[in-house]
């Protein structure tokens, strides 16, 4: 089975609904790798709609954790606040769920149970990548899947990851740690982009969509 792959989103409803027109979901499985809300205008519409896709295709649909869901989920833990969430794209967020209670508590939930990573013998994704670390799933790890920026490791299989925006809103291939990564910068006004996959890792399609006006801007 393909895979189709799908980068940081952002808040960016209206951009991902139209990336997913790509999606063949009787053929392919979607993996997302994190990152749902923050930034975008859209944060709450973005996870709801993962959970529906999650629920209307079984086993077809992945969405993985990444860090802007993992410091939500601290903020409105028994350790919250986070104020340091809050002034990277956290204020927003909890602004979008204001007068939707029942709604935090199912994203929550849901959020709390999102997998790290998806992996084959041929291809691992996750939210940022397996560097050279100690410990690389411990969420709280600065090199760890959650929070890597720099080169990564080559595990021998091909990694794909979001977490770093890539120049100018193209993705961008590592020949050295075989690693693509998939964070265009859609909450930055470029692009959301999605990629089908072989299951032996090999690319084969592109669909970058620029982001829509409504995600990023008030009028």
């Amino acid at each position: 089975m393909n895979l189709f792959i799908v980068g940081d989103v952002h808040g960016c409803y209206h951009t991902l609904r139209e990336l997913l027109t790509h999606w063949k979901p009787a053929e392919e499985l979607l993996v997302q790798t994190g990152d749902l809300v923050d930034r975008g205008r859209f944060g709450p519409e973005c996870v709801q709609l993962a959970r529906e896709l999650e629920a209307a295709h079984p086993g077809r649909a992945v969405f993985l954790l990444g860090n802007h869901e993992y410091e939500m989920q601290k903020h409105f833990g028994p350790a919250g606040p986070n104020p340091p969430w809050l002034e990277w794209g956290g204020r927003a967020t909890v602004q979008q769920y204001q007068g939707r209670r029942e709604m935090l508590r199912e994203h929550l939930a849901w959020s709390a149970r999102r997998p790290l990573l998806w992996e084959n013998s041929h291809v691992l994704i996750s939210h940022a990548g397996f560097a050279d670390t100690q410990e690389p799933l411990d969420l709280e790890n600065p090199q760890g899947v959650l929070w890597r920026r720099g080169p990564l490791r080559n595990i021998g299989r091909r990694q794909v990851v979001g977490h770093t925006p890539t120049p100018a809103g193209e993705t961008v291939f590592d020949a050295a740690s075989d690693t693509l990564y998939l964070d265009t910068g859609a909450y930055l006004g470029q692009y959301l982009t999605g990629v089908r996959l072989a299951s032996t890792g090999e690319l084969l399609a592109e669909f970058p969509v620029p982001t829509s006006r409504l995600d990023i801007a008030l009028v």
